[in-house]
């Protein structure tokens, strides 16, 4: 047995997000109470997660709940934004890229509408063979369904993908799918981790 195919998780992984950047500062510069903003979405009709409602309609909610008027939900978003897509791990991200040929790589991440617009600057698209975003499949992790399908899009058997993300009811899901998966503390020693698998993946 070997590892075909290395799959990461963006947010908290390949990118480093700051909860000093959103959403208490816009809650702050805006004189709202706080927990506001996540509060401002209570009303949404659907999981965003899931794609089932539209960036337009999340811009639309925060601005009808938060009582901001057009300048204030544009400012509102774009910090949003700026939070989301956080810094890039640029060690981890070349590590990540390194990989291939040898490998498939993959993203497999729970994300909102517009995150495939919003980080596309990072490169990701670049280095993958596929990105399975929740809310472009209507499922999202830690659903068994997510694994199934991201494995099923490389075409290749659980066993054989390498999994690395920050949030460990993900990462346990992922190993009870039959995956090798390791949760993120820091780029050096998730690296060292996944190093790791692959070699004793090898010498099996």
């Amino acid at each position: 047995m070997t590892i075909r195919a290395v799959v990461l998780d963006i947010g908290g992984v390949l990118e480093v997000v700051d909860d000093e950047v959103f959403p208490r500062p816009a809650e702050v510069r805006l004189g709202l109470a706080p927990g506001s903003i996540a509060g401002g979405l209570a009303a949404l009709p659907g999981d965003a997660m899931l794609g089932e409602v539209t960036e337009d309609e999340v811009r639309a909610e925060w601005q009808r709940a938060l009582g901001l008027d057009d300048d204030q939900v544009d400012g509102l978003v774009e910090d949003y934004w700026r939070w989301y897509v956080g810094t890039l791990d640029r060690p981890l991200l070349d590590w990540f890229a390194a990989q291939r040929p040898d490998r498939l790589t993959a993203i497999l991440s729970n994300s909102g509408p517009g995150a495939r617009e919003r980080e596309r600057h990072h490169g990701f698209e670049d280095v993958t063979d596929d990105i399975v975003y929740s809310h472009e499949v209507g499922v999202a992790k830690p659903d068994p369904a997510a694994y199934e399908l991201a494995a099923r899009r490389l075409g290749v058997e659980p066993h054989e993908v390498l999994f690395l993300d920050d949030v460990e009811a993900n990462v346990d899901a992922a190993r009870r799918a039959g995956w090798h998966a390791v949760l993120h503390r820091d780029t050096a020693t998730s690296i060292a981790a996944m190093e790791r698998i692959l070699v004793e993946m090898a010498e099996d």
